[in-house]
């Protein structure tokens, strides 16, 4: 299990910065989110192919009703997600998209019948509140971003519905099959939002393809291939919980690169999450018996 957290963790850093890129996109959200995947594809598909390559036993074979369904939640995903951070800040953005956990927890219980423990829902309560204390520093009430927060919230229950799935489709098949099947499914769906917005799909320079080949490459296919090859290996409230430490990573990021301070309760609210994510680990829900080992 030690292997899953790392990697959820790791993929759960690097997934930090997609906010930053979003935003620095010249293209619109749903535009933005087709080339994430898109561009994402070629280097799955290396992935994949090495995969096979070195395995002596066929790959597994996903459930194509969860990889289209993982598909379709996870295209949904970017297009609230993108939405959100394009109309309301960042801040406001990633706090509320966080509220994953809970919807996950509360699912995974429902669902897969895994135990979550008394325990865990607290563990959970206080790192989602540290989540809010790191945002309040740059958190806004602004009616005129009301729509984005909603956004915001949405997707929390998308991204959690993509969680679960393919938590699930991860019982049949390895990372590299899962994610890029995921991702072959969900780009054109996001293609054909992007026409429905009448968004422009090219970037005037070739500068404007920077944060798009680092959204595909970096924060899709590492960060979400780390997100779901740690999901065949720790329950999935506990990986939704870890995913919390993006907050962490964006306002880090914040202060680096844009010299954004952080005020005392914002380390504050730092601190309690790292203390949440360290206590999560004694309090984590157990998988349901009957799940096997995930292929790899």
């Amino acid at each position: 299990m030690l292997a899953g957290v790392a990697a959820v963790l790791a993929g759960a850093c690097i997934i930090g910065f997609s906010a930053i890129l979003v935003k620095a996109s010249d293209l619109g959200p749903q535009a933005t989110a087709f080339w994430r995947l898109t561009l994402a594809l070629p280097a799955l598909a290396l992935w994949l192919a090495l995969h096979r390559h070195g395995k002596d036993t066929p790959p597994g074979r996903p459930d194509m009703r969860l990889m289209v369904l993982a598909g379709v939640f996870f295209a949904m995903d970017l297009a609230f997600w993108h939405v959100g951070i394009k109309i309301t800040t960042a801040a406001n953005a990633t706090l509320l998209a966080n509220l994953t956990p809970i919807l996950v927890a509360l699912f995974s219980w429902l669902l897969f019948r895994e135990t979550v423990t008394r325990g865990f829902i607290l563990v959970c309560a206080i790192t989602v509140s540290g989540a809010a204390l790191l945002a309040g520093g740059n958190l806004t009430i602004d009616p005129d971003r009301l729509t984005g927060d909603v956004f915001s919230i949405l997707t929390a229950f998308w991204y959690a519905a993509f969680i679960l799935t393919v938590r699930k489709a991860r019982d049949g098949a390895s990372t590299p099959r899962v994610i890029f099947l995921a991702t072959l499914i969900a780009a054109p769906i996001s293609l054909a939002i992007a026409i429905a917005f009448a968004e422009p799909l090219f970037p005037e320079n070739w500068q404007g393809w920077i944060p798009l080949i680092l959204l595909g490459v970096v924060v899709h296919a590492g960060g979400q291939g780390a997100i779901i090859f740690g999901l065949g290996r720790v329950p999935a409230p506990l990986a939704a919980l870890i995913l919390l430490v993006q907050p962490i990573v964006a306002a880090a990021a914040g202060w680096l690169l844009f010299d954004e301070a952080l005020s005392a309760i914002q380390l504050l609210g730092a601190a309690i999450i790292l203390a949440g994510l360290y206590l999560a680990q004694r309090t984590a829900p157990r998988p349901a018996a009957s799940v096997p080992p995930a292929p790899e």
